[in-house]
């Protein structure tokens, strides 16, 4: 067992590819060809966590947060995140950061504050754009088939609740080989006229290599004649922030009491109390005063998130409850859900939930 193979299966659930662009995510430290003894998860990686991984003979760190988020320029132990530096590589130790990309997974850490706060009917409240793409190709009528089923076997044509999705349309296509070709079909130097099928297939974009891989290796012309666009189609599974509903509507009290218990919140700070219930909350762990337009558009009677500033409240407008209750309690079960994901995927090595409480804010 290496880095790398804790590295595929993490990225399954989480691709990079639709990790922010000003995020920092992935191998941050090590090799991902060293052989793992055991792997740590933590919501941030710092000293006294790599002090807990040495001790536990664990050598990858799974942080949900980088600990080398801006570039460096020099390793002098200087500050915090060097020193962990430092004292991971002395020691061996990988660190992969996964972050933004587990916020925009489906599955990922605002999935699991729906799950906390017993939501149902959840959706992704911010879909992301520009992550399903298309193919279009063209082959011989007799291989469209063999083609289809390829792609489909490496995750093509999935919409939604529906998979095996594809558009063809039967036509034919000329073409003609120089002295320098091998034409599967006809004879070079000659135009030869083929019955085809076009095929057009979606897929979400971190799929592309293994599709075109999928593509070269099926196809049976020497030359591909094929087409990748991208499209304009939100991703209903990719995104920020989820939405969902209770069985039940609850008043406001009762629901911050409920929110600051199942969230183990310290306190909540919250807009002014509208005298309504609530019933369709939106969530997004960390900083989220970017998404409260995006839960009044959808309805929501309430959003919680954290890292609200003064004005931020005041966007409220009297239509909708912000509660604010804290960037590590917002994200904080994230740690509990990579343990969860990593024990079922690996039976043979060591998977630790870490111990140490990261969060830098006390409360007096």
């Amino acid at each position: 067992m290496i880095v790398q193979d804790i590295i595929n299966h993490l990225e399954e659930l989480a691709p990079l590819a639709y990790a922010e662009s000003f995020d920092n995510v992935g191998l941050l430290v090590g090799n991902k060809q060293q052989k793992v003894t055991g792997v740590l998860v933590t919501l941030d990686t710092l000293g006294t966590v790599v002090d807990e991984a040495i001790q536990n003979n664990c050598n990858l760190i799974v942080s949900f947060h980088p600990i080398i988020f801006k570039g460096l320029k020099k390793i002098t132990g200087k500050n915090y995140v060097e020193q962990v530096v430092i004292k991971a590589i002395k020691h061996d130790i990988a660190i992969y950061s996964i972050h933004t990309a587990l916020d925009n997974s489906h599955m990922g850490v605002n999935n699991m504050i729906c799950k906390q706060l017993e939501l149902t009917n959840k959706s992704i409240l911010i879909p992301q754009s520009e992550t399903i793409k298309k193919l279009t190709t063209y082959i011989p009528k007799n291989e469209a088939e063999k083609l289809r089923s390829a792609l489909f076997n490496v995750g093509a044509g999935h919409l939604g609740n529906y998979s095996n999705c594809s558009f063809n349309v039967e036509g034919y296509g000329t073409f003609k080989g120089n002295d320098k070709s091998n034409p599967v079909k006809g004879i070079k130097n000659q135009e030869h006229k083929e019955a085809e099928v076009k095929i057009s297939i979606t897929f979400v974009k971190h799929l592309e290599a293994k599709i075109l891989k999928t593509l070269f290796e099926t196809h049976v012309y020497e030359e591909v004649a094929y087409e990748i666009t991208t499209i304009e189609n939100k991703n209903q599974n990719i995104g920020m922030g989820m939405i969902g509903e209770f069985l039940k509507p609850m008043d406001e009290v009762d629901f911050l009491a409920y929110l600051k218990s199942k969230m183990l919140a310290t306190h909540i700070k919250h807009s002014t109390l509208l005298n309504k219930q609530i019933k369709k909350v939106a969530v997004l762990g960390g900083s989220g005063s970017f998404a409260i337009q995006a839960a009044k558009n959808n309805g929501a009677d309430a959003f919680v998130t954290s890292d609200l500033k003064y004005h931020d409240f005041f966007t409220a407008e009297n239509r909708i409850l912000l509660a604010d209750i804290g960037h590590y309690e917002s994200e904080q079960f994230t740690k509990n859900l990579l343990v969860a994901y990593l024990t079922k995927k690996f039976t043979n090595i060591a998977i630790i939930l870490s111990q140490i409480n990261t969060n830098p804010v006390k409360y007096f």
